[in-house]
């Protein structure tokens, strides 16, 4: 299968309020979106805000796919202080009961902090082990909302941003009804893209397409970085994925090029995926 969809996050326009980009997101050809849950671009927190994005999707004819959980240094799940870390668990409750209401299929969540990784070695295993038990939190109130948590791999530079990490993690959750989103940028980042998509390949069930040159997340659209796009569809074939790409692309002051970019982003996977089942035999 190499015909996968391909939606947007609208996080390329976290500065301004959803319901001004949604238009233009539809004008370029794109149905299917993640919800970015910026505080300028969507207040979570305010069930008319949440309604009235529900509803101008809707009459425009589109799908919110995904909702993206909040990140930030001051929401830290994986937190020693008791306080914390249930403060921002409740904002992470509060985050998927709106994505309840925008009837989204996933919550995209960064298991852990935002800051750096460095911390005591004595603290690395008390800190994974609070990820776990806020995230088996998380997974039950995701289920009890009809949507399914999905974990995101993290920078490198991040706490609990190495491959060894996540696969701990997940195996340390009770509920079966939790999967992972591969970010490919930030895997390319790792060093471990391709290796990423065999060790998440039971989990996978949803991909953020984009591109970097190597050295930092430059959200670049796919084909404008170092990334091998055809070797990482060739991967995704063997691990049977069967998911969704959203583009995650860094937005521009000029909205024009925003969107561009997001056509040209989209235009290259489908031309990478075309060549591929070309070569399989799939056309």
């Amino acid at each position: 299968m190499t015909s996968w969809p391909i939606g947007l996050s609208t996080g390329c326009f976290y500065h301004q309020s959803i319901l001004e980009c949604l238009p233009l997101i539809r004008e370029s050809g794109f149905s299917m979106i993640e919800v970015c849950s910026s505080p300028e671009h969507l207040d979570f927190h305010d069930l008319n805000s949440i309604q009235r994005a529900a509803e101008r999707i809707n009459d425009l004819g589109m799908e919110a796919y995904s909702f993206h959980a909040p990140f930030a240094p001051g929401i830290d799940i994986a937190s020693s202080d008791e306080r914390q870390r249930a403060a921002s668990v409740a904002e992470i409750f509060r985050a998927a009961e709106a994505a309840a209401h925008l009837r989204v299929h996933y919550f995209v969540i960064h298991p852990g902090p935002e800051n750096p990784a460095a911390i005591a070695p004595e603290e690395q295993l008390p800190r994974m082990q609070h990820v776990v038990e806020s995230l088996n939190q998380v997974a039950l109130r995701c289920h009890e909302l009809g949507i399914m948590c999905v974990l995101e791999n993290k920078l490198p530079h991040l706490l609990f941003g190495n491959t060894s990490d996540i696969l701990w993690i997940l195996d340390g959750i009770n509920s079966a009804e939790v999967g992972a989103c591969l970010d490919t940028g930030h895997a390319l980042l790792a060093g471990d893209l391709h290796s990423l998509i065999h060790k998440l390949s039971g989990h996978l069930r949803m991909i953020h397409a984009h591109d970097n040159r190597g050295a930092d997340d430059n959200h670049l659209p796919p084909g404008d970085g170092r990334i091998d796009w055809q070797r990482l569809m060739r991967d995704l074939i063997q691990a049977r994925f069967r998911g969704v790409f959203i583009l995650e692309m860094a937005g521009n002051s000029d909205s024009a090029i925003t969107m561009s970019n997001a056509r040209r982003g989209r235009m290259y996977l489908r031309k990478v995926a075309r060549e591929l089942a070309l070569q399989q035999g799939d056309l």
